[in-house]
């Protein structure tokens, strides 16, 4: 496709997946600081916590995804420090943004909850945009197919194997992150407990996210009991803690 966006001189370049994910970047800020000026919480306190979540989850996505392609990383270690050339692992990167987010809204006394609803929907149009990078760049790429919507990469920086049909895996993820915003749009408006649209988020994306790793051709570290990847491993954990939680939040509080 067009890991490349558009040269302005031969030093300097913009690369299509950076640029797709800066825009899932801004627009999701912009979309948490506008829900948080809605429901009445600080906007200035979630503007500072999209600063910590960012940097943990890039952080933690990038060393999440070194161990799944050990040899380029060995040959050239600075390779890990370029993240514009793809490569972030999703749930590396949200338990890390999980674990600094947690500590930093605690330390600042912001209800957990109900900021977790706050940043649900802005992890998935991010995710929507991010996934995007992935098609144009080749990351992230699906196994053979002789579908119509099957996509052939034929530049010779792509990150996917060259002129071969693929599943586009990463529209896959695209628009379903899009179509799990729309959901979250919904349901936050009609919520009847505080950490619902988180919930709902996490087990939206742990159960759709397993099914499209079925379609992934790039190299993945070994199946657990030959059966799961480690994604899906991940996901099931995750659906299966989100199935805990709403029914746990759902309840009515007992009274005395």
């Amino acid at each position: 496709m067009y890991p490349i966006l558009f040269f302005k001189s031969v030093n300097f370049y913009i690369v299509t997946y950076g640029f797709f994910v800066a825009m899932g970047i801004v627009f999701g800020i912009s979309i948490a600081r506008k829900e948080a000026e809605r429901i009445g919480e600080d906007p200035e306190k979630i503007m500072d916590l999209c600063f910590y979540l960012i940097v943990s989850a890039i952080f933690g996505s990038r060393l999440s995804y070194v161990p799944t392609n050990p040899g380029l990383f060995f040959r050239d270690p600075l390779e890990i420090l370029r993240i514009w050339n793809g490569g972030l692992n999703f749930y590396g990167g949200f338990i890390a943004a999980l674990i600094i987010g947690l500590i930093y809204m605690k330390s600042v006394k912001m209800p957990v909850l109900k900021t977790a609803d706050i940043m649900a929907p802005s992890v998935a149009i991010g995710e929507f945009l991010g996934r995007l990078g992935c098609f144009f760049s080749g990351s992230c790429y699906g196994r053979t197919c002789d579908l119509p919507w099957a996509v052939t990469y034929t530049h010779p920086d792509s990150l996917a194997p060259i002129g071969i049909p693929l599943h586009p895996t990463q529209l896959y993820s695209s628009f379903n992150n899009l179509m799990i915003f729309g959901i979250l749009l919904f349901i936050r408006r009609y919520k009847k407990f505080d950490g619902q649209v988180f919930w709902v988020y996490l087990l939206l994306y742990s159960i759709t996210r397993s099914f499209i790793e079925i379609f992934r051709g790039d190299y993945r570290v070994p199946y657990i009991f030959k059966v799961l990847s480690v994604s899906q491993a991940a996901g099931a954990v995750m659906a299966a803690v989100a199935v805990v939680m709403i029914m746990q939040l759902r309840r009515p509080p007992e009274k005395d």
